[in-house]
């Protein structure tokens, strides 16, 4: 049944709920977008045109450029090693798509490891399907860490000069990717739209992910730049992941109250067992399973959002008009119901009658038009977005990698199920084991239980739920099937390094920072 909707009408983005589009996304684009809008505070400027060869940018081109410094007396012995220039290039220095596929590979970007990588870019390539403005409004609740990251990822580079600053010390990777550029002119002109009166929707949610970047900066002079950039892309992956999670469960609430300011009860269960067949992956399948089936009413509660604003002729540019939708969602009075019954109207319309008849057969059951009308897009654009928003979780959670909270089996039998891959849960033990005593962080140790609670308190991550208000009412399968989940998670610590039984004494037994900083 096809159900002719206008332009307007199909849109479902709304960059006051979530920036970013419901595709399949890879976190290095979104990261060298991200980088591009820090450098033009908000802005995302339009890359000029280029034409004939150079329209792609390719291994040689780099090559090239490197001979050139070297001839200037930049940079010195990339014609004596020819190969190992090149695996540097591929390995250190760029993404590229359909890496090994000698037809197909392309570089897209150079890697995301300071804020001039978006300068050298294939731009088809490098898409992120403007999810790197979700993160920009994310940092944008605390403004002064979005400044001190910025700071962070420019180090070597003055951008009044354009010139390279030798003042700063820095990688070899860093140092070669600004060589490469710093002759390069931006090749952007300035865009009109931006992003700075928007706040994030969950400000609670967006606070938590700036204190996390705070934390991770504090290591700025102790661990390796690569490792912080490592660390830097497994964190905001993984907070834009919980950060949808739990705007998947409020938005309906939301609509309900009438008001943004709502409480997170969100809470997951992540399977540390790595075996499928556990009994603690049925608990952490099943709320992956809940996760999924609320993508629906989360899609309506958007278009419900979209319809309001369109009542109202407000645009999705202010953050100030959401609160007004939610306000009007919220009572919807007679005139309010008469817009869209001419928008009801005009769909049924333009429908045969075996359409026609089944439109109004699922609208029946609406007693206002407004609902009626909703259900109608719904049909129209349901079948289209719910996959992709699976999707989008899928990447955003880094399903089936060691920097994921998703994962999932090549059998049926074994569907979605949340987990904590180990170089996630090291980011977040380095994380965790800080402390502020209002003039400086510090680190500490800190016992499994206090390391699992604060993950739960935290995030909302469950990993020992016998002590949890959730379970108050588990049976014995359920408890065990916790004690096994901890005793996992101790061995997934010792994998990392963070955790060694010194002793069968439990005051011994302490999840100790790997990087000390004292008080």
């Amino acid at each position: 049944m096809p159900i002719k909707l206008n332009k307007e009408e199909s849109v479902f983005r709304n960059e006051l709920i979530f920036a970013g589009d419901a595709k399949q996304v890879n976190i290095d684009n979104t990261l060298v977008n991200l980088f591009m809008l820090l450098r033009h505070n908000g802005i995302r400027p339009k890359q000029r045109a280029r034409s004939g060869d150079n329209t792609i940018i390719e291994v040689e081109t780099i090559k090239e450029i490197f001979r050139r410094l070297e001839l200037s007396d930049a940079v010195s012995g990339f014609r004596d090693n020819p190969l190992g220039t090149e695996l540097w290039i591929r390995s250190n220095l760029v993404n590229m798509v359909y890496r090994g596929n000698s037809d197909k590979e392309k570089i897209s970007s150079l890697r995301p490891i300071h804020l001039e990588s978006y300068r050298l870019r294939n731009a088809t390539s490098t898409r992120d399907y403007n999810n790197a403005d979700q993160v920009f409004l994310m940092l944008g609740a605390e403004p002064a860490i979005r400044d001190e990251l910025i700071s962070f990822l420019s180090e070597g580079w003055d951008k009044v000069t354009g010139q390279i600053n030798t003042f700063d010390s820095l990688d070899v990777d860093s140092l070669g990717l600004l060589q490469l550029i710093k002759n390069i002119s931006t090749g952007f002109k300035t865009s009109s739209t931006g992003l700075n009166n928007i706040k994030p929707i969950l400000e609670k949610q967006a606070k938590l992910f700036c204190e996390d970047i705070r934390k991770l900066l504090v290591y700025k002079r102790i661990i390796p730049r690569n490792v912080m950039i490592d660390y830097l892309k497994t964190i905001t992956s993984f907070h834009l992941s919980i950060y949808l999670q739990n705007l998947i469960q409020l938005l309906p609430k939301m609509i309900t109250a009438g008001t943004t300011e709502v409480t997170s009860q969100w809470s997951i269960v992540v399977d540390l067992t790595d075996n499928v067949d556990s009994k603690v992956a049925s608990l952490a399948a099943a709320d992956a399973e809940i996760m999924s089936n609320s993508i629906y009413d989360y899609i309506k509660a958007t278009f419900q959002i979209n319809a309001a604003l369109r009542r109202l002729s407000l645009n999705k540019t202010n953050s100030d008009h959401l609160a007004k939708a939610l306000e009007i969602l919220s009572k919807r009075d007679d005139q309010f119901d008469l817009y869209f019954n001419v928008l009801w109207d005009a769909i049924v319309q333009n429908l045969n009658d075996d359409d026609r008849n089944l439109l109004e057969e699922i609208g029946k059951y609406e007693t206002k038009h407004f609902d009626k009308y909703i259900e109608a897009i719904m049909k129209a654009r349901t079948g289209y977005l719910y996959p992709y928003h699976v999707q989008l979780l899928d990447a955003l959670s880094q399903k089936n990698t060691e920097r994921g909270i998703l994962a999932q089996g090549r059998s049926r039998k074994h569907p979605r199920r949340f987990v904590l891959g180990t170089r996630l849960l090291e980011a977040l033990v380095q994380i965790l084991v800080l402390r502020n005593d209002g003039n400086k962080y510090y680190t500490t140790s800190l016992s499994i239980e206090e390391l699992t609670q604060e993950l739960r308190e935290r995030y909302g991550l469950i990993i020992n739920g016998n002590d949890d208000s959730r379970f108050a009412n588990s049976n014995v399968y359920t408890k065990q099937a916790f004690r096994e989940n901890l005793t996992a998670f101790k061995s997934k610590l010792r994998q990392i390094g963070f955790y060694t039984e010194l002793s069968d004494a439990y005051i011994l037994q302490k999840v100790r920072p790997r990087y000390i900083l004292n008080a």
